[in-house]
């Protein structure tokens, strides 16, 4: 009698069958801790650049600008932040960066699996040389591939106070759906 090694036709399957469900569970929740993380990174991102504007207003005394600018140097007009944003010192408080402006901040497109819309209307945030936000509060919604559920809002106060919040059902829809 001899002894063979290796392994027998139902052996291999049956282990190729526990790995596909392994790996039909492990899928998923990659895909979810993948997507949380570039959620975070996003939050990270715009929690860092309203700061970097705060402190820059208020150590210099001019307003900087927050906006969407798709990746260029001038604001896009728009909501939508998932092109980039930037800060800019508004030295002759026009709106508009010229020229000899200080770029305070910039990030370029998000991971295109996040989104990030502002409030409708709101299309810069001005800080102001005591650290405030002129104008309204500002609210931001955060949505990824994990879907409307797990959309978050991100409110700022006149005073530059985020709190983070739950958006209604359909600007957690806009988000999804790249609506502004």
């Amino acid at each position: 009698m001899r002894l063979s090694r290796g392994f027998t036709l139902f052996e291999l399957i049956a282990a190729m069958a526990v790995a596909a469900i392994l790996l039909g569970i492990a899928l998923p929740a990659f895909s979810h801790a993948r997507a949380a993380a570039s959620a975070g990174s996003v939050r990270a991102d715009l929690a860092a650049t309203l700061i970097d504007a705060v402190r820059h207003a208020s150590v210099t005394g001019t307003e900087v600008i927050v906006c969407p600018s798709g990746g260029s140097l001038q604001c896009s007009g728009q909501t939508l932040w998932d092109a980039g944003w930037m800060a800019y010192a508004d030295l002759d408080g026009d709106r508009s960066r010229d020229p000899g402006e200080t770029l305070v901040d910039q990030v370029h497109a998000i991971d295109q699996r996040v989104h990030l819309r502002s409030t409708r209307g709101r299309t810069k945030l001005v800080f102001q040389p005591n650290g405030s936000n002129a104008g309204s509060n500002v609210t931001f919604t955060l949505c990824d591939a994990r879907g409307t559920d797990y959309a978050v809002t991100l409110v700022m106060s006149n005073a530059g106070v985020m709190r983070t919040g739950t958006p209604t059902a359909q600007a957690a829809q806009d988000c999804m759906s790249g609506e502004g």
